[in-house]
């Protein structure tokens, strides 16, 4: 594993010298994006009921029942206070605004102290497993970093192979999930960072490999939920033509606080929990809180994809759907492209499942040539600039002289869809 990461950090660096987000992103559409964030949240509620099944097996089934009623409990209390910006006029502005922002921690906490709580506190728990001391947890190292350089020199080529696969997922992966926390309607107005974030990355994954531990690189390295906790409103003039005068009209628009400092302070937060004392608090954490905290991540991914609620129209009567643009026939058209969706994120999730998982990502990327080479011959061309669209840059593959504008645009220039305009793409 050691040699894999390794070759996965200087090929994070090669993409990001040559700025490879530039010419391969320019190419991937909503249908991709969508399908990657509808994964993650099937993963995010499968590793819930991982953990679940896990105390299932552990401990009683008293304690696997409260388990059960405690991760539903984190999840919902969060999905509670997470809505508080909508409370008003209850409470000040700034309280609602901190129950939105640490709705997730909040009721982390919670949780983790309820069990300590009257009769609770008899019942067996499972908590997360933490370490006493600062050393290795394994009793066969007694140093934190693996002797790499004794691997046989046709074994280290060899890994070149899982380091590409580990590459290709980490890039892809990292780059969705920065589009997703940028993506209009947080109004960024500061530009992405994407070489400076492979590099970053690629340098965290060969520390890891050189430490003999699983590449610090989660299903999101950004996550959407970061950037809806920094959502704010603003109001802004703007100029509007009234009966053939301009006026100016005040309104209200919802940003980001684009900073450094809660990125900052989660990153020191993070290296804090690595002493032994704050490991002890760690691990008070029950795993059915974990489960809780997969489920909400993963509620709050769902929630504003835009499969689901085209799934929903799938569920809803002829009659009771709303009328379509111009061009659009008719639902059929968005009723299969959503179903070809759904199936083949189910598909990968199963791919995730078995000894092949590994290659899933390239599955992913699969995807981006069969939509812009296969799906225009099946679907008509207005179906699916109404579903689909760029994912870094404005249009849609398939508006008129697509291809003379792809040599024309700059793509570090244009701004992604927004999730809530059609084909917007999703947040995971």
């Amino acid at each position: 594993m050691a040699w894999a990461l390794i070759h996965a950090g200087w090929m994070h660096y090669i993409l990001a010298i040559i700025n490879a987000h530039d010419w391969t992103m320019c190419y991937v559409t909503a249908f991709s994006t969508e399908i990657f964030s509808l994964l993650n949240s099937i993963i995010y509620f499968h590793k819930a009921v991982q953990e679940l099944q896990r105390a299932h097996a552990t401990l009683s089934f008293a304690a696997f029942l409260y388990g059960t009623i405690g991760a539903i409990g984190t999840m919902m209390v969060a999905i509670f206070f997470s809505t508080a910006e909508r409370w008003k006029p209850l409470f000040h502005r700034y309280v609602r605004m901190g129950l939105t922002e640490y709705a997730a921690a909040i009721s982390i906490v919670i949780f983790i102290g309820m069990p300590h709580i009257g009769e609770l506190a008899s019942l067996d728990k499972m908590t997360l497993q933490t370490s006493t001391s600062f050393k290795p947890t394994s009793p066969d190292r007694s140093v934190f970093f693996v002797q790499f350089w004794q691997l046989p020199v046709a074994w280290i080529f060899a890994a070149i192979i899982p380091g590409s696969i580990i590459t290709i997922l980490f890039f892809f992966d990292h780059e969705v999930s920065s589009i997703i926390c940028t993506i209009r309607r947080y109004g960024t107005k500061k530009p992405g960072g994407f070489a400076w974030d492979i590099v970053l990355l690629g340098t965290t994954t060969a520390v890891c490999g050189i430490m003999g531990i699983p590449p610090a690189n989660g299903l999101l390295p950004q996550a959407p939920l970061h950037s809806e906790s920094l959502m704010h409103s603003e109001k802004e003039t703007v100029l509007v033509l009234v009966d053939g005068e301009e006026r100016s009209v005040v309104r209200e628009v919802k940003q980001v606080y684009e900073q450094r400092w809660s990125a900052f302070l989660h990153a020191g937060a993070i290296l804090a929990f690595v002493s032994p004392p704050l490991q002890h608090v760690l691990g008070l954490t029950p795993t059915s809180v974990l489960a809780g905290l997969f489920m909400f991540m993963g509620e709050q991914s769902l929630c504003v994809n835009p499969i689901l609620y085209r799934f929903f129209s799938l569920l809803t009567p002829p009659s009771e759907l709303p009328s379509l643009p111009r061009g659009v026939k008719s639902y059929l058209g968005i009723h299969l492209y959503t179903i070809v969706q759904i199936v083949v994120t189910i598909i990968i999730f199963i791919v995730t499942l078995t000894k092949g998982a590994p290659a899933f990502p390239i599955i992913i990327i699969a995807l981006v040539p069969i939509r812009l080479l296969l799906m225009n011959k099946i679907w008509d061309r207005e179906t699916l600039r109404f579903v689909d669209a760029w994912a870094c840059r404005d249009g849609t593959p398939d508006d008129d002289n697509q291809s003379e504008k792809i040599n024309e645009k700059d793509p570090k220039t244009q701004s992604p869809p927004d999730v809530h305009q059609k084909g917007g793409i999703s947040t995971a």
